[in-house]
C-alpha cells in the first residue's frame, strides 16, 4: 500500500531550496533536505497534493516535484476537503501552525500531521494543537530534525544507560534566531536528557539575521540565549547570539563518568578516565539533511503502528516554553519558573 501525503505551504523547507541552488536543481536529488525530498526518498508514501495561497509558488513547486495540476490547490482548505490524505505536512510560518493543524484535523482527519518547528508562537497555541490531535487520534510530529537522526537516538539510549554517569551540565549553541534555529539545539538537550525545564533565565539581543530577507515583517524572532535548570537538576547553558556565518551548532554534555561533544566534525566522546573513544552512536553517520528522509519514513511507521512518536507535540511544547522563557526573563530581568502559568503561556513570539 502507498500512503498519500499533502503539503500545506510550498516555501523553502517544503521543498524549494532551503540550502540554496537554482530552481532547476530543486527536486533533482531524491534525498533533498525537505518534506518533499523526504517523501520522494521513502518507500510506501508519495507526495500526492500541495496547497499554497501564492499561485506562482504553487505552480513552481508542482512542476519541480511532479505534482499533477489537479492536485495543486489554491488554499489549504481546498486541498483538505478534496483529497484523501494519510499524512499532512504543515510547512507554513509558525504564526499559522495552529490554524493549519486544527483545520487538517477537522477537514481531513489524517493519520499523521508532520508540522514544522517551532510548534507554535505561544505555548498556549501549542498545547491547543496537541489536545486537538490527541482528541482526534492524530499523531502530531514536530520537525525537530535532530531527533530523527539514528545516531542521536542511539546516543539517547546510551546516555540513559549511563554512558556519562550523572549528567552535570550541558553547554550548547547555534546561530541567532531562537525559534527558527536555536529550537533545534534546545530541543536536542531536552531529548537527550529526557528532562523538562524547571526554571529559565535569558537574554534576547533584539537582532534577527533573517529579517532583512523577509517580506513579512511580522516576524520578531531574535538572537539570544540563557540558562536552564532542568527538573532532574542538570544545568543547561545556551548561546544563540552569533550570526550564521560566524558559528554553527555545537554542544557539550559533561557527566560524572564521561564527556560528549559535537560540532561540525560530528560527535566525540571521552570516558571517565579522560580517554577519547569512538562515540557509541550505533555506527550511524546520518546528518541533518538525512533527518527529513528519516522523518518521512517515521510517518509511515506511525501509520502502521510499528513505532512510537519520537518528536511528539507535547515535548515540542516543553522546548517552546524554554524559548519563551528566555524572552520573558530578558524583558522582566527575573528568572522564570516552568511550567509556564498564564499569562506567560499566552506570550507570543512570531517566527517564520
Amino acid at each position: 500500500m502507498t500512503y498519500r501525503a499533502g503539503i500545506i505551504g510550498t516555501g523553502g523547507v517544503a521543498g524549494m531550496g532551503i540550502y540554496g541552488g537554482s530552481e532547476d536543481d530543486i527536486g533533482a536529488d531524491p534525498e533533498d533536505a525537505s518534506h518533499a525530498g523526504g517523501y520522494r526518498a521513502t518507500d510506501g508514501i508519495e507526495l500526492a497534493a500541495i496547497a499554497d495561497v501564492d499561485a506562482e509558488a504553487l505552480e513552481r513547486f508542482g512542476r519541480a516535484w511532479d505534482v499533477p495540476e489537479e492536485h495543486r490547490y489554491r488554499g489549504h482548505e481546498a486541498m483538505l476537503e478534496a483529497d484523501e490524505l494519510d499524512v499532512i505536512s504543515v510547512c507554513t510560518p509558525s504564526m499559522l501552525h495552529r490554524e493549519h493543524v486544527e483545520d487538517a484535523v477537522r477537514l481531513a482527519d489524517p493519520e499523521v500531521i508532520w508540522c514544522e518547528k517551532p510548534i507554535a508562537c505561544s505555548v498556549a497555541d501549542g498545547e491547543a494543537m496537541v489536545e486537538t490531535c490527541e482528541d482526534a487520534g492524530v499523531e502530531l510530529v514536530i520537525n525537530h530534525s535532530l531527533r530523527f537522526q539514528r545516531q542521536t537516538q542511539a546516543l539517547r539510549a546510551e546516555i540513559a544507560d549511563g554512558l556519562l554517569g550523572e549528567v552535570h551540565s550541558v553547554v550548547a549553541g547555534s546561530s541567532m534566531e531562537l525559534l527558527r534555529v536555536g529550537t533545534h539545539v534546545v530541543d536536542l538537550a531536552v531529548y537527550l536528557l529526557e528532562a523538562r525545564a524547571a526554571s529559565v533565565a535569558g537574554h534576547v539581543t533584539g537582532e534577527n539575521e533573517a529579517a532583512d530577507h523577509l517580506t513579512d515583517r511580522r516576524v520578531d524572532d531574535a538572537g539570544g540565549g540563557g540558562f536552564v535548570r532542568t527538573d532532574d537538576g542538570t544545568f543547561v547553558t545556551f548561546d544563540g547570539t552569533a550570526p550564521r556565518d560566524a558559528t554553527g551548532f555545537h554542544a557539550r554534555f559533561t557527566g560524572s563518568d564521561g564527556r560528549l561533544t559535537t560540532d561540525v566534525d560530528g560527535w566525540r566522546y571521552w570516558d571517565g578516565d579522560g580517554t577519547e573513544r569512538d562515540p557509541p552512536s550505533g555506527g550511524y553517520a546520518d546528518d541533518h539533511e538525512q533527518g527529513f528522509t528519516n522523518a518521512a519514513a517515521h510517518t509511515v511507521d506511525l501509520i502502521e503502528g510499528t513505532a512510537e512518536n519520537v518528536s511528539p507535540g507535547r515535548q515540542a511544547c516543553y522546548t517552546l516554553e524554554i524559548l519563551v522563557g528566555f524572552y520573558v526573563s530578558s524583558a522582566t530581568g527575573g528568572r522564570v519558573s516552568v511550567p509556564l502559568e498564564r499569562p506567560l503561556r499566552d506570550v507570543t513570539i512570531t517566527s517564520w
